[in-house]
Formats: structure tokens, C-alpha cells, sequence
């Protein structure tokens, strides 16, 4: 059976996600935004931490770990352990690792901060991006590049189309009027702009999300796309540059 997933809204606009193997009763939370909703989730089904994973080390990714850890093995980047909680497991890009009986493979996305990590488990075609890939958008560049976010980005993108983006914020209603001021006839971006406003609307989460939609209507990830490069009187830049320039926009957006 596969493993089921669970997405839990924290604080103002944060997500933090459940994974649980019924089998096993092995139960993993992605960050750890605020303790009390979590623990409302994992007590509403009868479950109990097993692992912790950590994206990075800002404090709206794990400032409740202290509540929520008891017996959990806390997994994080070996690059950020002088500034994580103290980690059972340090991992670095390329590693992997078992969680809930499944493989989890490490990717290394610098950018947004250096040290970000991304968790993939593709066995279940999930992917925990938290502040990288985000929903029709990425993370501002606190301490990387955008060479680095570009670099990191490319990476995700390369994934199966099928893979489910579980990313950490709730940016998309933003972040869709933003693409839409770059390319404002792009039909695939009115349609998730719709969309988005329809579940907001409703109370309803916008993440996950594909990845073959994020390929398609995320600018970031569009970089090297002739028709986004035209459309910012851009044609024949190098992506590296039309990423810098997207992000530079939505900085002031």
C-alpha cells in the first residue's frame, strides 16, 4: 500500500505534511512549523511521530520540533547541522535513506537558503520542496544565487511529470497574478489563476501540485522557455540571466 499524506495548515500560511505507512504504523512529519495542529492531525488518526524531516533551518520549518520530537529520529542537511536542531541523521544530496518503508532520496536546492535540502520519495512520486519550488513560484534568495536557484530548480524539473510537489507555503494566489503580469494571455496560467482563486475561495489548500503543472505555468521554472524570453523582451538570453530577471520582478511584484 502506498503511503498516505497528509497536509497540515501552520500558522499563517504555512504547510507542514504526515506521511504514514498503515503496515508499520511508522508515521514521518516534513517540518515543523507550529506544534499544536500537527499534533491535532497525527492525535485525529492515532498516530505517533516516528521521523522528523527538515528542509532547512528557519524558524517557520522548525521551531516546533522541541513539542512535537519525542522518540522521533530528526533527519536534516549535515551542511546546516551548526544552525538545525540536533539531528539523528545528517544527510547531504545524493544520500538516501528509509522512512515510512519507502526510499527518500536527498536533493540538494541551494538558493532560497545554502543548505535547503528537497526530499523525494519515488516510490510514492512525492516531493517535499518546502521554500524552493513552490506552488507557480520559488523562494526568495535569502543566502544562494540565482544561479543556484536556477541550478536547483532544473534538478526538480527533471523529475517524473507524475511526481506531487508538497511545498511549504500558501504563495499561489500571489504568485499566479504574478506570472500573469509576465504573460497575461498564457491560457494554462489563466485557467490555474482561476482555479486558484476558486479553492482559496473555499477554504481549500493549493498544494501539492503536479509537477507537469508547475512545468507549465510556473515562470521559474520557464526560464529557458523561448516563449517566456520573448514575452520579457528577453529572446536569446541565457536562462540563467531570465531567471535572475524573473526573480528580481517578483521581488517587487
Amino acid at each position: 500500500m502506498p503511503v498516505e499524506l497528509i497536509t497540515v495548515p501552520c500558522l499563517n500560511d504555512n504547510y507542514a505534511f504526515l506521511i504514514h505507512d498503515a503496515a508499520t504504523g511508522q508515521t514521518a512529519l516534513i517540518d515543523a512549523p507550529e506544534a499544536a495542529p500537527i499534533q491535532a492531525a497525527l492525535d485525529a488518526r492515532g498516530w505517533t511521530l516516528t521521523d522528523i524531516l527538515l528542509t532547512h533551518h528557519h524558524d517557520d520549518h522548525v521551531q516546533a520540533l522541541p513539542a512535537l520530537r519525542g522518540n522521533a529520529r530528526v533527519i536534516g542537511a549535515k551542511a546546516d547541522v551548526h544552525r538545525l536542531p540536533d539531528l539523528d541523521l545528517a544527510v547531504a544530496g545524493g544520500d538516501t535513506f528509509t522512512v515510512c518503508c519507502v526510499q527518500a532520496d536527498v536533493i540538494e536546492v541551494y538558493g532560497h537558503t545554502v543548505g535547503h535540502i528537497a526530499f523525494h520519495l519515488p516510490s510514492e512520486n512525492l516531493l517535499f520542496t518546502a521554500d524552493s519550488l513552490m506552488a507557480m513560484g520559488c523562494g526568495r534568495l535569502f543566502e544562494g544565487t540565482p544561479a543556484q536557484m536556477w541550478d536547483s530548480l532544473q534538478r526538480l524539473r527533471a523529475l517524473p511529470a507524475d511526481t506531487v510537489v508538497c511545498s511549504g507555503h500558501e504563495y499561489t494566489t500571489t504568485n499566479a497574478a504574478f506570472a500573469l503580469s509576465l504573460e497575461p494571455d498564457h491560457s494554462a496560467i489563466i485557467s490555474r489563476a482561476a482555479a486558484t482563486r476558486t479553492a482559496r475561495e473555499n477554504g481549500l489548500a493549493t498544494v501539492p501540485s503536479p509537477l507537469s503543472l508547475e512545468c507549465e505555468t510556473n515562470p521559474f521554472l520557464r526560464a529557458d522557455d523561448p516563449v517566456l524570453a520573448k514575452a520579457l523582451d528577453m529572446a536569446g538570453a541565457q536562462p540563467a540571466d531570465i531567471f535572475t530577471e524573473i526573480r528580481a520582478r517578483r521581488d517587487r511584484f
